[in-house]
């Protein structure tokens, strides 16, 4: 039988839809989902929703919990990361309120700039635990890596612990065809595309309908103001952005706009706010997200454990998708995040990449993807830079690699100077103490 492992099963919603998945298919039945948080409340709260998926579903499945992470590896087939170090309070916070003291604002801060790179320096080190957990209780899983920062997570974990079995998995492919669908008004599942490079700056190469290129549409769309439509799945998040950079290199960008406004050096400037007005560009959404969900959830928590049975829907999340097609042999196709072994010969060998990848017994095999159009290979390289500094730092233990990550960034870079981005990055090691790495830790001025 199946014995699936959640770190970080605290996720609630997004243990749900994993575990309401996997229910789906036959092949998985009698699956034994071992949920593990250090957050004795919501990891109760979870095993609840869990059970009730189960009843629902009319499935044989089991669920474990516990606060151990070794107890729950042991002798998983699959493993699902879910987790975030530090959490909104403090780190969130500090990630997004110290930049702002050095006039830098941020609209997510969770994957590139200053607030990734935190993210990163916090998280890496964990999953390293789990991936040095895994060699030795559980040696032929597979990890689903789904905790960001995408990217450098998991070029971090090939670089220590290469005969890891490892993906990373993201469900931007997947929204921005939906996205597309609605904006265009087409059934979404004829929409035929071929997407590569780094997560979250990832384009369509290839979008058609019934033979014929999209982009056309999209371009005459733009141009008109009939397109972007009001979004469909973040309310309050125009999606101007991404029209403005395909207007500009010609592809359609994977991750929403309010990710993109803070990858590039375009939109987000001091003393231009008609371009944060023109674009709708929603800075500080993360925090203010967060705030919503978590004010949210006592309410939703609430109202699991008064219902009979959960509905269980079948999401659009990679991670059932895989185990079933390597417990069946059933080929799926999937977009994943691998370190470049040469499936994208235009970046960097060894930096994580996301290409289609063909998964069945023999795992999940990446397809080679080489005529990447030069101006965006450009402009994933300048993300890149970003995340190979990071994982430079923590491999190496240099400190001075996160300046340099930092200095490096094209959002930090536009807007501060070096002395600044210096001072800044200084201020953010200093506030986060131990969350971080030993090799990162600063005193606070006194």
């Amino acid at each position: 039988m199946t014995r699936i492992a959640f770190i970080g099963a605290g996720s609630t919603i997004f243990m749900k839809n994993i575990v309401g998945d996997v229910l789906h298919f036959p092949a998985l039945e009698g699956a034994t989902f071992a949920l593990m948080d250090i957050n004795e409340q919501r990891l109760e709260e979870s095993a609840l929703v869990a059970r009730k998926l189960i009843a629902a579903s009319g499935r044989d499945a089991q669920v474990e919990t516990t606060t151990d992470q070794r107890r729950a590896l042991a002798g998983a087939d699959f493993v699902v990361t879910a987790f975030q170090i530090g959490g909104y309070e403090p780190s969130t916070v500090i990630d997004f309120d110290i930049p702002k003291q050095y006039g830098l604002r941020q609209t997510i801060g969770d994957t590139l700039g200053v607030g990734g790179i935190m993210r990163g320096l916090r998280t890496v080190p964990h999953l390293w635990r789990v991936a040095a957990d895994m060699a030795e209780l559980c040696p032929d899983a597979t990890m689903l890596q789904y905790v960001n920062p995408m990217a450098i997570n998991t070029w971090a974990l090939a670089e220590r612990y290469p005969h890891v079995k490892q993906v990373g998995l993201c469900h931007s492919v997947q929204n921005t065809v939906e996205e597309l669908a609605h904006d265009l008004d087409l059934p979404k599942d004829e929409i035929r595309y071929r997407v590569a490079g780094v997560n979250h700056v990832a384009f369509f190469l290839d979008l058609t309908h019934k033979g014929r290129s999209l982009y056309p549409a999209l371009h005459e769309g733009y141009r008109n103001g009939s397109l972007p439509k009001a979004p469909l799945l973040m309310p309050r998040c125009a999606n101007k952005v991404r029209y403005e950079v395909m207007e500009h290199l010609g592809y359609f960008c994977t991750e929403s706009s309010e990710h993109l406004a803070e990858y590039v050096p375009w939109f987000i400037k001091d003393g231009r706010d008609d371009l944060i007005d023109s674009f709708s560009v929603p800075l500080d959404e993360y925090p203010k997200r967060c705030v919503e969900q978590m004010a949210d959830w006592s309410d939703q928590a609430k109202a699991y454990r008064t219902t009979k049975e959960i509905e269980f829907v079948k999401s659009h999340e990679f991670a059932a998708e895989i185990m079933n097609a390597m417990v069946t042999n059933q080929p799926y196709t999937i977009y994943g995040n691998l370190p470049n072994r040469g499936q994208a010969p235009q970046l960097p060998i060894g930096a994580a990449v996301e290409v289609p990848c063909m998964v069945d017994h023999n795992g999940i095999q990446p397809s080679v993807v080489d005529d990447i159009t030069p101006q965006l290979v450009a402009l994933m390289r300048t993300q890149i830079n970003v995340q190979e500094l990071v994982v430079r730092a923590l491999v190496d233990e240099e400190i001075e690699h996160v300046y340099h990550a930092a200095m490096m960034d094209p959002h930090t870079a536009a807007e501060l100077d070096l002395r600044q981005i210096r001072n800044l990055v200084t201020d953010l090691l200093a506030a986060h103490g131990d969350m971080l790495p030993e090799f990162a830790r600063l005193k606070k001025a006194a």
